[in-house]
């Protein structure tokens, strides 16, 4: 769709902020009716049925829509992607995009209805991330009202399976998001207001140890102890934490031997390591490598595999956009600081594109992926109008 004719000057932020809480009985009742519908990410139709909400919603907007079916994945079957596209007469395509899943399972909506308390929403999912996919609609909906059309193309997609490290939806969004000027991540502001301007990238490692298998009371002198190696090894990647500040490294699954009265000849260590730079994470990785070849006990290997890595999000990527969003903030009267965080989100995926993100750009909420997860209802206005504000500090660049 191409957005109404463009309006004589850009919208001031307090005045997306006057027409975004004239909106909110409509949000707090659409936020309602989403939370009200189970989308784990395990759950392909209830992801569907948030998604045919979003496309519709949008649809009546204006926005071109386009549903993306996703593949089946090591044979987990996940929702689709929903893409709302608003071109304008400006230069700059800008990328919302916001997540459709949630960690909860089936009935957990029944179990735990919509309700709002002293400001506040609660319910599955409601901070994370179906406040965040909403405030992207909304957002959408204010930059329409107010006439605003210089950008070349808004564009707002909604995945389905973040929650799980979207396997399925990751080529799309990294797909659009390399094709956009900037990209802005609509998870949910953090607890005090913070955006997110950095997050620790991931990577998962299996090490395999092999020794050999013996009788421990009639031949113990003929094995070769894996979990002994495990035990030694699993001290010494530990210790790597603490050696660079911003590295952090975990051992959370080990596992050795099936019977008591035999020398153990496989052990397993499963572990991540986390850090905000990639440089950081490959020399965490290449340590734990050049550990398990170094094995202390005779006779005994150790291989290391490096499983998923999700690339972090570095601040420097962030940097342009988040003052951008500070000076719309200060129209707001809103002082905004970043964070950085250890979780990961899709902005990590989108960060590797080399397109600019900022995240965080949701309301505020707080207790994600537990029965009193959030958010703030009294912050929805101004962090609507804060997006869409950015919005057009962006596309009037």
């Amino acid at each position: 769709m191409t957005a109404a004719p463009r309006a004589a000057a850009p919208p001031s932020a307090v005045a997306l902020r006057d027409l975004a809480q004239a909106a909110m009985p409509v949000f707090r009742r659409e936020l309602a009716e989403l939370v009200s519908i189970d989308s784990g990410s395990d759950s392909p139709a209830g992801v569907d049925a948030v998604g045919d909400w979003c496309a519709a919603r949008l649809a009546s907007l204006g926005l071109d829509v386009e549903r993306i079916p996703t593949p089946a994945v090591a044979g987990r079957r996940f929702g689709g992607v929903v893409v709302g596209r608003l071109r304008g007469s400006g230069s700059r395509r800008i990328l919302l995009f916001a997540h459709l899943d949630t960690v909860f399972v089936e009935g957990t909506a029944a179990a735990r209805p919509y309700r709002e308390e002293g400001g506040r929403a609660y319910g599955p999912g409601v901070c994370d991330d179906k406040g965040g996919a909403l405030a992207g609609v909304h957002a959408a909906e204010l930059l329409i009202h107010a006439g605003f059309t210089d950008f070349a193309e808004l564009v707002i997609a909604l995945t389905p399976d973040e929650e799980v490290g979207s396997p399925a939806s990751g080529s799309v969004l990294t797909g659009l998001a390399a094709e956009a000027d900037a990209a802005l991540c609509l998870e949910c502001a953090r607890e005090n207001g913070d955006l997110v301007v950095a997050r620790k990238g991931v990577a998962d490692v299996r090490i395999d140890i092999r020794g050999r298998a013996a009788h421990s009371g009639v031949e113990p002198h003929r094995g070769r102890n894996a979990a002994v190696e495990a035990a030694h090894l699993l001290l010494d990647v530990q210790a790597l934490n603490g050696i660079r500040p911003d590295v952090a490294v975990n051992i959370g699954v080990v596992s050795a031997g099936e019977r008591t009265n035999v020398i153990p000849a496989a052990a397993l260590l499963s572990g991540e390591v986390r850090s905000t730079t990639l440089a950081d994470l490959e020399w965490a990785l290449d340590a734990i490598e050049e550990r398990a070849a170094a094995t202390v006990i005779d006779g005994v290997t150790a291989g290391v595999e490096r499983l998923a890595v999700c690339p972090p999000l570095e601040t420097g990527s962030t940097l342009a956009l988040f003052e951008k969003a500070i000076a719309a903030g200060e129209e707001l009267g809103i002082e905004l600081s970043g964070a950085a965080t250890g979780g990961v989100s899709d902005a990590n995926f989108v960060a590797a594109t080399g397109t600019p993100v900022l995240d965080g750009l949701g309301p505020i909420g707080g207790d994600d992926h537990a029965e009193s997860e959030w958010l703030d209802l009294e912050s929805v206005p101004e962090r609507l109008a804060l997006l869409a504000a950015l919005v057009v500090r962006i596309a009037s660049e």
